[in-house]
């Protein structure tokens, strides 16, 4: 069941191979039957839907067009619809694209850009950091279990899951925790409303806005977070502009939220309907590194884009310039050309090459900090309670699009 992918004035599907939505709910239940399907018979799917894009569905594929940044460039923009101010987007006030002239490095931009915007993030994602965060996620994985564990029952979505990326984020950034959940509303206008214009530009504008009066703050009030390093810091002997730091933050607010819950949510949700798989993790955790990697293959959370700046030939399909291709990380993870049993959820899978955080030079920077999130979050869950199910699997709701995860999964144990 879906409820939160229902645009306006949607048309059902004709045809996958040309005729493909991401928002369509059908897709967002279950889009491994619409990549399989694809696979065999249009590998590479069309759309003039949002503006037209492309749609590959084979690992080779993906992984080819992530790493050709010279014909598929990230500069063009990463939404895998027109964003707002952009295209033709509908919508009133200032355009983020004016306000975000660079995007969200290092994501949205290819070098040199995205070169040192990246070097600056890394060392706040390296191993060695992301482990000085980790007690402070297993506390807070801790007290939010402690406040629904004597009910017997809760939402592991919207009162576990979806609690957890956005306060370790806030730590890094060095905003207050209490304005989380205006955070969350944020990132899900911008990701999850994307098709919504007015929904979308609050979103984008609440983010920036945030920053902005951020870095204000932190110019008279500096501190040790991400945002006064990046105010203080100069590149090639002159400061930051303020607008790329804005985009750089809001990169790890929108990307190291939505992206790092949905991952979370769907492994609880595997957990909770696949009980030989919780059970076997319990008595044997040493597996849980192969059952993070799995639950990051086969749940993939994240689709990107590219922004064809001009017209690109690729493999007998005609791509025309202002068209999207969609970096379809998450049914590359699921090609039977790869994984063997793509289809199946194996938790001590041995060999698991997939490209849950991307390929190429733009591959995910946060990675560490997202496998980190996700092994305390299940490791803390499944030691407190080893014995949850599904109360109605058929009550489970789930969000798609650019970031596809379940929105409410209740359990009882």
């Amino acid at each position: 069941m879906t409820d939160t992918t229902s645009a306006p004035d949607r048309q059902p599907v004709s045809d996958w191979a040309t005729d493909y939505d991401i928002f369509d709910p059908e897709y967002v239940r279950n889009p491994f039957a619409v990549w399989d399907d694809l696979r065999d018979r249009c590998p590479v799917a069309h759309t003039d839907r949002w503006g037209g894009s492309w749609l590959p569905t084979k690992y080779e594929d993906v992984t080819r067009i992530a790493r050709d940044i010279e014909r598929f460039p990230s500069g063009g923009g990463i939404a895998v619809i027109p964003p707002v101010g952009l295209d033709g987007a509908s919508g009133t006030g200032p355009a983020p694209v004016a306000i975000l002239p660079y995007g969200v490095p290092p994501i949205s931009a290819d070098p040199p850009l995205h070169t040192w915007t990246r070097r600056l993030i890394l060392p706040w994602m390296s191993p060695q950091k992301t482990a000085s965060y980790e007690p402070m996620t297993r506390a807070l994985c801790d007290k939010l279990i402690d406040g629904f564990i004597a009910s017997g029952q809760a939402d592991v979505a919207a009162d576990y899951a979806q609690q957890i990326p956005v306060r370790v984020i806030a730590h890094i950034l060095g905003v207050p925790p209490e304005l989380s959940d205006t955070f969350t509303g944020w990132v899900r206008d911008v990701l999850e409303f994307a098709y919504d214009p007015e929904r979308r530009r609050r979103g984008v504008m609440g983010v920036v806005g945030f920053f902005q009066n951020a870095l204000a703050d932190r110019r008279m009030n500096p501190s040790d977070d991400l945002i006064s390093e990046l105010l203080h810091t100069e590149v090639d002997g002159a400061p930051i502009e303020e607008s790329v730091i804005i985009g750089m933050c809001s990169l790890l607010l929108i990307a190291g939220v939505d992206t790092t819950w949905s991952a979370i949510g769907s492994s609880l949700w595997h957990l909770a309907s696949h009980p030989d798989d919780r059970r076997r993790l319990v008595e044997r955790p040493e597996l849980m590194d192969t059952a993070v990697e799995e639950f990051l293959r086969a749940y993939s959370p994240v689709t990107m884009a590219r922004r064809l700046l001009e017209d690109v030939e690729y493999e007998g399909c005609p791509m025309k310039a202002g068209e999207r291709v969609l970096m379809n990380f998450p049914g590359a993870n699921r090609d039977p050309e790869v994984f063997e049993n793509a289809d199946q959820v194996i938790i001590d899978r041995q060999l698991n090459r997939h490209v849950a955080f991307g390929a190429g030079i733009h591959r995910c920077a946060g990675s560490n900090l997202a496998r980190m999130e996700l092994r305390v979050a299940i490791e803390t869950f499944i030691a407190r309670i080893p014995e949850f199910e599904l109360i109605d699997p058929s009550s489970v709701t789930w969000a798609g699009g650019q970031v596809r995860g379940p929105r409410e999964a209740r359990v009882r144990f």
